[in-house]
């Protein structure tokens, strides 16, 4: 069991003993509701983040806070479920987490980020805000970033949105809730440059944003899936879980450790 791992299942003297025990460590997942094809759910985003923390907090005997289900998606209100925040929201919203938790004596937080790119420079900020006006120590742990060598090992495409990657993880910690049947491919088309969903193993950092008629033409193609769904696999998702919360106790330990 993973409750007693949540912030929001514990009375308040059992925060303030798991202050102590984790050195002043806390996990925050941020993710998004949007939408993720006719085969995932809208809280995926949120949901792998969740997943996440979920096990290496229970690993590294660390808390993690409630999650933060929402993130800046204007690119996915195209289709139904999406709902999108403004990014200067957001570092208000995520700055007062922060703030909140160290108030208390959490001075080490680490963001696990669902949402890929587009919560990286909003989350950016908290994290130079925090560390210059409180002191904390802030860590954004990127799944995307810090699985490229092993999702190249997998056979996986590169990261698009509720492809083969996302698809496998959630088959794997939340199978009830995908629909792999329902899944429709729309590989990569190669450029030079990318859009909101990059491709991390060989993306040029030449930032394109979107715009609704690319979100329109993903819907009508695969009703909003970027990538190869149709290679997802539990036993892949599985592989891919364990990699990554090995790197994130790793990333635990770090920030513990000074």
């Amino acid at each position: 069991m993973t409750q007693h791992v949540w912030l929001q299942n514990l009375t308040w003297e059992e925060v303030r003993e798991k202050i102590s025990e984790s050195q002043g460590t806390i996990l925050l997942p941020v993710g998004s509701t949007e939408q993720h094809g006719p085969h995932l759910p809208v809280g995926t985003d949120t949901l792998v983040a969740i997943a996440l923390a979920e096990s290496a907090a229970a690993e590294a005997h660390v808390l993690a806070a409630p999650p933060l289900w929402f993130g800046w998606s204007p690119h996915h209100m195209v289709l139904p479920g999406t709902i999108t925040i403004r990014p200067e929201i957001l570092v208000e919203v995520g700055f007062d987490m922060v703030a909140s938790l160290n108030h208390h004596g959490f001075d080490k937080i680490v963001f696990i980020n669902g949402h890929r790119i587009v919560n990286v420079t909003w989350l950016q900020m908290v994290g130079e805000r925090a560390k210059r006006k409180l002191g904390v120590k802030v860590v954004i742990f990127d799944p995307a970033y810090m699985s490229k060598e092993f999702v190249g090992t997998m056979g996986w495409g590169e990261v698009g949105h509720a492809e083969e990657i996302e698809g496998s993880h959630m088959w794997h910690y939340y199978p009830d809730l995908v629909k792999m049947d329902r899944a429709k491919d729309n590989p990569h088309r190669h450029h030079p440059r990318y859009h909101v969903d990059p491709g991390y193993a060989g993306d040029t950092l030449c930032y394109v944003p979107s715009s609704p008629e690319d979100m329109k033409a993903m819907a009508e193609i695969a009703g909003g899936t970027s990538g190869e769904p149709s290679k997802a696999s539990e036993a892949g998702g599985k592989a891919y879980h364990e990699h990554l919360v090995g790197r994130l106790v790793d990333v635990i330990r770090m920030i513990q450790q000074g």
